[in-house]
């Protein structure tokens, strides 16, 4: 008996996976420049890559990514996080009105001599790409 009902349950389950419904999303796929930009159009950033050049070990180096909201809307930062635990970053609680200029700050305090490279991923409410700013250089 229990040969013929363990069959008959996979056979089973087998043709309710075939008639489960699935959602399936389709996602807009662009080309060209605007395919690798991240930055959304009412940001407009001073610099999206810093090279700091030398900086000595052990001494944390702050770094200042500044930029202006250039919309007609209000901008909310909802986060902005280093690539690795050596970057603490610091950005704007408030909502940074049209026309406004202000910063996000990474500090970089580096353990090993050599050179890196480091990025910020910021997010902001209104937009689904994060942005990714980055910085560089040499420790001594």
């Amino acid at each position: 008996m229990k040969t013929i009902y363990i069959p008959f349950v996979a056979f089973a389950l087998g043709l309710m996976s075939f008639s489960t419904p699935t959602k399936t999303t389709s996602k807009k796929v662009t080309s060209g420049a605007e395919a690798t930009r991240n930055v959304p159009t009412s940001i407009k950033w001073k610099s999206e890559t810093i090279d700091l050049g030398e900086i000595p070990q052990g001494i944390p180096k702050p770094i200042e990514f500044e930029f202006k909201n250039t919309g007609k809307e209000a901008i909310v930062v909802v986060s902005a996080q280093g690539s690795c635990g050596c970057t603490s970053t610091d950005f704007p609680k408030t909502p940074v009105l049209p026309g406004a200029t202000t910063k996000i700050t990474a500090t970089f305090n580096a353990a090993n001599k050599g050179a890196f490279t480091k990025t910020v991923t910021v997010r902001i409410a209104s937009e689904e790409t994060p942005i990714v700013l980055t910085f560089k250089g040499t420790v001594i």
